[in-house]
């Protein structure tokens, strides 16, 4: 199979990189462009390749992203390939040495913002797609394309209405997501709590020398300060490295000047473990604010709004997700290593749904969510055969 899969991979080079190009070249931040051209593009390339896309809309009838599958001659689990097709904002386009959307190739790198977040990722599943309906027959279960166009705006609307949709699938055995970067396969990550804490004071004239009030921008800075010195459990042990982490991320409170605040906002972001998970983060989060709480009497308590909550994970070692891909890497010479990563990823959302995920392993790049976001074309080849290699072993192992 290692070599089936370089030969292909090596052949498709090339339309892996024009359709990558032109995926480029279609303006597609998340919040800001229309969808709509950039899945077109995509929905017309998979047609021409005898593929029958779908496009996926949320509730509210907004385009949230493509789906196309692959069905087996035989009964077997679903398996996904992942990859986005929204992008990071520009930024200040003066700084760029070529244009965000040029799909420049110099010095054997392609420029441009979404190349390898994860555009180029798209495409190299794309052409893993084809291949595979040409031997459709001899496998087991069903490989899907999934795109989504909501994952930058952290909604990740294209996975949620595929994964947990009213019609979602039941029989998903795993997916890999195709973000960039060589060398690491990302087999776990640390979750995510995130809440929004509105602090209390009571209002009165600023200049009043009568009614003092109580300024909850000054109580809200005293909570940070607690919240920064706090000591959190570590979290950490062998089969997960990383311990919690907890980041006052923004302070919003007050108006003018001839007034004292009666409310500020605090936004915490919690970095959480398998030891130190959501419920500890929350407990945390109440005996901190209680204790600031408890040395402003006459004040309202704070409140506490959870925004996200992700669990974190970690692949056994005998996975099989895990396996085939280590496995497919050794094959095609790649020494890929395993990682538990620290932020949170799509992978955490689909951990809480108990269906594993990789991620991490894909194109060499620079410039992620930067200035002159790029990729190397010649690491195009070696992800692509990996991955191609993965899939066959987990499409032809039989249904167990």
């Amino acid at each position: 199979m290692r070599h089936e899969a370089l030969t292909a991979a090596e052949d498709d080079h090339r339309s892996v990189v024009d359709l990558t190009r032109a995926l480029v070249r279609i303006p597609s931040r998340g919040g800001v462009d229309p969808y709509g051209p950039v899945l077109d593009r995509l929905s017309t390339w998979l047609t021409e390749h005898g593929l029958t896309p779908t496009v996926l809309i949320d509730d509210s009838g907004a385009v949230v992203g493509l789906t196309c599958e692959v069905r087996g001659g035989s009964p077997g689990p679903r398996w996904v390939l992942d990859a986005c097709l929204d992008t990071a904002p520009f930024g200040d386009e003066s700084t760029w040495t070529h244009p965000p959307t040029s799909g420049l190739i110099s010095d054997g790198w392609l420029w441009g913002r979404g190349s390898a977040d994860a555009k180029s990722g798209a495409a190299i599943f794309s052409h893993l797609a084809v291949r595979l309906t040409r031997v459709a027959q001899d496998l087991h279960g069903s490989l899907v394309l999934l795109c989504d166009v909501d994952e930058h705006t952290g909604g990740f609307g294209g996975a949620k209405r595929y994964f947990a949709g009213p019609d979602a699938p039941r029989d998903v055995a795993g997916v890999i997501i195709g973000y960039p970067g060589m060398g690491e396969l990302v087999v776990g990550g640390r979750g995510v709590y995130r809440a929004v804490l509105r602090v209390h004071g009571r209002s009165a004239h600023s200049g009043s020398s009568s009614t003092p009030g109580s300024n909850a921008v000054t109580k809200a800075a005293q909570l940070v300060q607690v919240l920064s010195a706090a000591d959190l459990p570590h979290g950490a042990d062998r089969d997960f490295p990383l311990p919690g982490k907890l980041t006052v991320t923004a302070i919003d409170g007050g108006q003018g000047y001839s007034a004292i605040p009666d409310l500020c906002t605090v936004n915490v972001d919690i970095r959480t473990t398998p030891t130190f998970d959501g419920e500890a983060a929350a407990g945390l989060l109440t005996d901190l604010t209680s204790r600031v709480d408890d040395a402003w009497p006459g004040t309202r308590p704070t409140t506490i709004e959870l925004v996200t909550r992700w669990p974190a994970y970690a692949f056994p070692s005998d996975s099989r997700l895990r396996t085939a891909v280590l496995d497919a890497a050794s094959l095609t010479g790649i020494p890929l290593e395993t990682k538990i990563a620290g932020p949170s990823s799509i992978g955490n959302y689909l951990a809480g749904l108990g269906i594993p995920a990789t991620a991490g392993f894909g194109v060499d790049y620079l410039g992620l969510h930067a200035t002159d976001e790029r990729i190397r074309l010649d690491t195009i080849p070696i992800v692509q055969a990996t991955y191609h290699a993965a899939v066959h072993t987990l499409l032809t192992d039989g249904a167990g």
